[in-house]
């Protein structure tokens, strides 16, 4: 069983997708995230990528989030999503693609919607093989104040560079890993450096404050 630990939604028991691929984050993982993540949920408009259940996105709501896109591209997935939106009667704040994420995360920025959060939660293959962080960078898709949290298996180590790496917190076999954007010039440094075979600069880390987002409609 999975539930809604705070907010409005608190206590809403969510529905499981009938397959083992499918790896809801537990209470304590859960707790500790959004305990980190604090007030900054307040009026974000946050994406919850490879959701699965959509139980992150759900619980950003919960605490405070104007709007959660759910993005996942497995059929049982995108349907118990439906299910748990309307379990917590999210319908209005809550937009559900059945996409697979490379491309929701190119059609969203043709419509140019920018995100203040952004949860990933990625298959432990599709880390190894790909780096889902990298398109979210090259199609801008993260708000200049903006936080990205990867939760990934302790023994995987994702591609960095992309984004500044703000903290990382172990939790059993599972990592959150946060990230932010690197500066205008520390990235354009670094994409300089990769030309030249050098090696990128490593900006002084700074924890972004919370942002204010826009309405997106659905």
């Amino acid at each position: 069983m999975i539930r809604i630990i705070s907010g409005i939604y608190k206590g809403r028991r969510l529905k499981l997708v009938p397959s083992t691929s499918v790896r809801p984050m537990q209470d304590k993982v859960k707790g500790a995230l959004f305990s980190i993540l604090g007030d900054r949920l307040r009026g974000a408009v946050c994406l919850d990528g490879f959701s699965g259940t959509g139980s992150i996105g759900l619980e950003a709501l919960s605490r405070g989030a104007a709007k959660c896109v759910f993005v996942d591209e497995y059929q049982p997935s995108v349907k118990v999503i439906r299910q748990n939106v309307a379990k917590c009667g999210a319908e209005e704040t809550s937009v559900v693609l059945h996409r697979e994420f490379n491309r929701a995360v190119i059609d969203l920025a043709k419509q140019g919607v920018r995100f203040d959060v952004i949860f990933l939660d990625p298959p432990y293959r599709l880390l190894e093989e790909r780096n889902p962080l990298r398109v979210i960078r090259k199609r801008g898709l993260l708000k200049p104040e903006g936080l990205i949290v990867l939760r990934h298996f302790f023994k995987i180590k994702p591609r960095l560079g992309d984004f500044k790496l703000e903290r990382r917190v172990t939790l059993g076999d599972d990592v959150l890993a946060l990230f932010s954007p690197l500066p205008p010039e520390t990235a354009a440094d670094d994409a300089a450096a990769a030309k030249s075979g050098a090696s990128p600069s490593t900006p002084k880390p700074r924890l972004p404050g919370a942002a204010r987002s826009p309405k997106m409609g659905s």
